[in-house]
């Protein structure tokens, strides 16, 4: 639901994908569940749909603060495992975080402790781990978001309650973030698959969700590719295989490659949708509404084809910009590169004609404009568009983008109804740096205009001439 580091919060609870699913199809419906290949993540905090407080018996944590003799100075009731500011009284010295767990399967599972410092891990009264992690960062990001996360595994027996403990001593230094984290037994990778592409082979539709997580993306740490994580894309392309009607919700925060997003039904690009994901999702999935976002990067079909890769700093820390305002779309468009998905891009539930557009033939320097664009809802449903402004200046006496984006306008209509989207491009849009001037600077000349869905779908152009005084006629 989030990105990972000093942003990252812990919501009072979560509705998944699953949930918002069932809850839109109850009555009508039947959801069969395969949670897939297992990614190979950490185990996540504990919480209060797997645990309950050991001294109340509802659902959540008990989060104590004792002294350095063990006494019990402060208690208060939580809901996750995941304790990045447990309340602070005088005297403490451990911080303790306690559940009941229930297994709802048995197998060995892996239990963990995050932090920094002495610390322990006790189920139902025998010690698993202790031990001292010394802190050797200065990232606060780590020292107090995301600590790591130290693992020792036990088998359990289904549905047998056990009291899981982790400890750990607040010394000077360590921070205050403490974690207590569990997760089940790992199914066998091609038992996870077999089960997914039985349950999709059963049912009238599939929705895939793939995606990164918050151990991928996240601040302090850079991906090395775009690939999605273990056998996520084999899982799509088993699953589309047996159900032509298959649906990929894409579950990222950034870019990723999606090599099989010509055998499936439709893609939806969800991002890191926050706590109230599964009922969005569930809205846009079953049309209660539209997916009408738009992308603001431009997504390769594999890293290969990217056009800028290679920034790095040199060995003596330097760092040059040779790609220069060449990034983005703009990288693609000086390259003649087709990538899978263009700034800009993004579809809805109806279609759009783009019938009538007027924009002056000559504006002045320093002075912006507005372009307005007639627009008709083609199809069946009422849906949102948006219309995009691009520009470009051939023979330009500077270095320049091919084009480069100038202003957008969202609009709406019903069925068969018009609409005209109104776009402001500013003055800025027009400007260039110039480093003998030491200033912002228009260059006259004749530009081209560009109305279009995307970077890579333009729907009209035509000149523009920028002269140094006076305006123009609208076409």
């Amino acid at each position: 639901v989030q990105g990972g580091g000093s942003a990252g919060v812990h919501p009072s609870g979560v509705v998944t994908p699953l949930d918002g699913i069932r809850t839109r199809l109850r009555g009508r419906a039947r959801v069969l569940h395969a949670p897939g290949p297992s990614l190979g993540v950490p185990p996540a905090p504990v919480d209060a749909d797997r645990c309950t407080d050991p001294r109340t018996d509802t659902p959540g944590v008990l989060v104590r603060l004792l002294d350095e003799h063990g006494h019990e100075l402060h208690a208060e009731h939580r809901l996750s495992g995941g304790q990045l500011e447990p309340t602070l009284v005088p005297g403490a010295h451990t911080v303790e975080i306690s559940a009941v767990l229930r297994p709802r399967c048995g197998g060995e599972w892996t239990f963990g402790v995050g932090g920094f410092g002495r610390m322990t891990i006790v189920l139902d009264e025998q010690v698993l781990l202790d031990d001292d992690f010394p802190c050797r960062t200065d990232d606060p990001a780590v020292v107090h978001v995301t600590p790591p996360l130290h693992t020792v595994k036990a088998v359990l027996a289904p549905r047998r309650p056990v009291v899981l403990v982790a400890r750990r001593e607040l010394a000077a230094g360590t921070g205050r973030a403490t974690i207590l984290a569990a997760a089940p037994p790992e199914e066998d990778p091609d038992a996870a698959l077999a089960a997914a592409v039985d349950a999709a082979r059963r049912a009238d539709a599939a929705v895939v969700f793939v995606g990164t997580t918050e151990h991928t993306e996240t601040e302090g740490h850079d991906r090395t590719g775009l690939a999605l994580g273990g056998r996520q894309d084999a899982l799509v392309r088993a699953v589309a295989a047996v159900n032509p009607r298959t649906v990929v919700v894409v579950n990222s925060g950034g870019p990723v490659e999606l090599p099989w997003r010509e055998e499936v039904a439709a893609v939806l690009l969800a991002w890191f949708p926050g706590q109230e994901a599964g009922g969005g999702i569930a809205d846009v999935l079953f049309g209660h509404a539209e997916p009408g976002g738009r992308l603001p990067t431009t997504w390769a079909a594999s890293l290969a084809d990217a056009p800028v890769t290679a920034t790095r700093p040199a060995a003596d820390g330097t760092l040059e910009y040779t790609e220069g305002l060449h990034i983005g779309h703009r990288a693609w468009l000086r390259a003649g590169r087709t990538p899978a998905y263009w700034f800009g891009h993004g579809l809805g539930y109806t279609t759009w004609a783009y019938e009538s557009v007027a924009a002056p033939e000559q504006v002045a320097a320093g002075s912006g404009f507005t372009v307005r664009v007639g627009l008709r809802n083609t199809g069946r449903r009422a849906g949102r568009e948006v219309v995009q402004v691009y520009l470009a200046c051939p023979g330009s006496a500077v270095d320049r983008p091919e084009r480069w984006f100038a202003g957008y306008a969202a609009v709406r209509a019903e069925p068969g109804g018009t609409a005209i989207a109104e776009v402001a491009v500013p003055a800025r849009a027009l400007r260039y740096w110039s480093e003998a001037d030491g200033g912002w600077r228009t260059e006259p000349g004749t530009y081209r205009l560009l109305v279009g869905r995307s970077a890579g779908d333009v729907r009209w152009e035509d000149s523009l001439t920028v002269t140094e005084k006076g305006g123009g006629e609208v076409r």
